[in-house]
């Protein structure tokens, strides 16, 4: 069993920036990607950002290119998301979720364990 705990969430001014952190804890991790995902009140999650755990290939969502960067570290077993340029259409919570297959990192349903999320709201 993993276990992700997020933090870093919080509110922001448009145009500031934040960054997540995911800690993955319990058996050591041998997944294949780290991804996150973001669910807007009355909307359906919607994938973010994901990273290879092995080749840090990373993969972003159109709306975030070139406002955020997704980062893993193997000796901490963490994986962050830095986000610059903050939108307040980026006010969501945001979810940390872990894939031990190889599978479409953008649907959710590849993803074996998810975090409890963090609210992160954008202030126009």
């Amino acid at each position: 069993q993993v276990q992700l705990v997020e933090s870093g969430g919080g509110l922001v001014q448009a145009g500031g920036s934040l960054r997540l952190s995911c800690a993955a804890s319990g058996r050591t991790f041998s997944g294949v990607l780290m991804g996150w995902f973001r669910q807007a009140p009355g909307k359906e999650r919607e994938f973010v950002a994901a990273v290879s755990w092995s080749t840090g290939i990373r993969y972003y969502v159109d709306p975030v290119k070139g406002r955020f960067t997704i980062s893993r570290d193997h000796a901490k077993n963490t994986v962050s998301l830095q986000m610059n340029s903050l939108k307040p259409e980026d006010t969501a919570v945001y979810y940390c979720a872990a894939a031990l297959r190889i599978g479409g990192y953008y649907y959710s349903g590849t993803y074996d364990y998810w975090g409890q999320g963090t609210q992160v709201t954008v202030s126009s």
